[in-house]
């Protein structure tokens, strides 16, 4: 029903209209919007057929050649590359001067496998137009026919003219993919690369002959520098999956600082590096940008450990401030545990770190390590009984072996053996 509504109107608007020469941004004649509307409303529903057949008219009422290059596509698409090689040798009689025209009939050629004419029309396009993209389209054809050494060639005399990076990139196929010269093709991208610099294109195609050959090294510097370029956050955790792969922590932790994509990683390398007065640093950073409590706690705490103990009571009242902030919002056990420890370990206030232990308890009664930390509380307090009795359940909850345990019940059965020669 469509193909003949689109018939009928065809042959309406061909009588009532006169083809004449006008400007490209000019009405031809009165049908000419609809024609169109038409036309895109055929491509649309893939019906080629008609489409070429409105662009065909439009073409003849207005002589524009837009609506020539869409008749022409549309035959591409249909299949009809034969049309498509008379169409354009009637109209041009050899002639090289349109070159939408050309291309099209290079690519007609292709299609119907006539290698040689496109063999020899292509090349005196490009000797004619000097355009990389004619280049490129000799390069097509002559790899067509597995002439591959030529097409080479013939890229190889056009990039020296301007050093183009697309003709480049067709040359590092060639010699990838054709002639499994695979190391040359990419020193040529490399060489490029340090004197013109890395485009997308090149190291795009750099990363993608790296990571065929599983180069790692090879795809890093590549990914650096394209995201120098373009600090794609797609290519900075590309990055930072290949350093987590080659476990090389400390270049990892280089490149984040340098780059602070990722500040929740950048703070566990911290961590497992013991740099605590980094991790310190970036958690209390982390706390501003967010207001969450959880990265204020982590501060106090890291700033707490880099001083291995030796903490100066200024920064130990510090940090028992932001602690005491963050449990007024947090009730996390960590940052509870943590804040009663510090209370009872230097003596602060035991009973109140205490109290702060007796809570944790009441979430996590089992827990070896706040039992430990009540046992401490009684030992601060003389009540070394208690704390031995606590303790003993440390033991059987299986972390005997710690240091800290260790410390704490040999401390603590001095103390016992104190109170018993009194």
């Amino acid at each position: 029903m469509f193909k003949i509504l689109l018939l009928s109107l065809i042959v309406l608007f061909t009588a009532c209209s006169q083809k004449s020469s006008v400007k490209p941004n000019e009405k031809a004649f009165a049908a000419e919007d609809t024609y169109i509307i038409f036309a895109l409303r055929a491509e649309q529903i893939g019906d080629y057929a008609s489409a070429t057949k409105f662009f065909h008219t439009l073409y003849e009422k207005s002589g524009k050649k837009e609506y020539l290059y869409r008749y022409l596509q549309d035959k591409m698409l249909l299949k009809e590359y034969g049309d498509v090689v008379k169409t354009v040798d009637k109209l041009t009689e050899g002639s090289l001067d349109d070159v939408k025209l050309v291309h099209l009939k290079i690519l007609a050629l292709l299609k119907l496998n006539r290698l040689q004419e496109a063999k020899e029309i292509s090349t005196a396009l490009a000797k004619k137009t000097q355009d990389p993209k004619d280049y490129i389209l000799v390069s097509d054809v002559y790899t067509k026919s597995k002439d591959y050494d030529f097409a080479l060639k013939y890229l190889e005399g056009a990039y020296v003219k301007n050093y183009n990076e697309k003709i480049l990139d067709r040359m590092a196929i060639i010699l990838y993919l054709n002639l499994n010269r695979k190391k040359e093709a990419i020193a040529e991208l490399e060489s490029h690369a340090r004197i013109h610099g890395c485009s997308e294109l090149i190291c795009n195609r750099l990363a993608s002959f790296y990571s065929h050959d599983n180069n790692i090294d090879g795809l890093l510097s590549v990914y650096k520098r394209l995201y120098a370029k373009n600090k794609s956050e797609d290519i900075a955790q590309k990055i930072i999956q290949i350093y987590s792969y080659k476990r090389e922590y400390v270049k990892l932790m280089d490149f984040l600082e340098e780059n602070p994509i990722d500040n929740e990683l950048l703070l566990q390398l911290y961590l497992s590096g013991k740099s605590y007065k980094k991790a310190s640093k970036l958690a209390l950073q982390l706390y501003k940008e967010s207001g969450d409590y959880a990265y204020l706690g982590q501060s106090a705490i890291y700033t707490y450990e880099s001083y291995r103990g030796a903490v100066p009571k200024n920064v130990l009242h510090k940090v028992i401030n932001d602690l005491q902030k963050v449990v007024k919002y947090n009730k996390d056990t960590l940052y509870m545990n943590y804040l009663g420890y510090i209370l009872i370990d230097h003596d602060v206030d035991v009973q109140k770190g205490m109290r702060y232990i007796r809570e944790v308890l009441k979430k996590e009664p089992n827990s070896a390590y706040y039992l430990d930390s009540l046992a401490w509380g009684y030992y601060k307090l003389n009540k070394c009984k208690k704390a031995e009795k606590i303790m003993k359940k440390v033991v059987k909850l299986g972390v005997g072996d710690e240091p800290e345990v260790k410390e704490h019940l040999q401390k603590i059965k001095q103390c016992i053996s104190k109170q018993r020669k009194r």
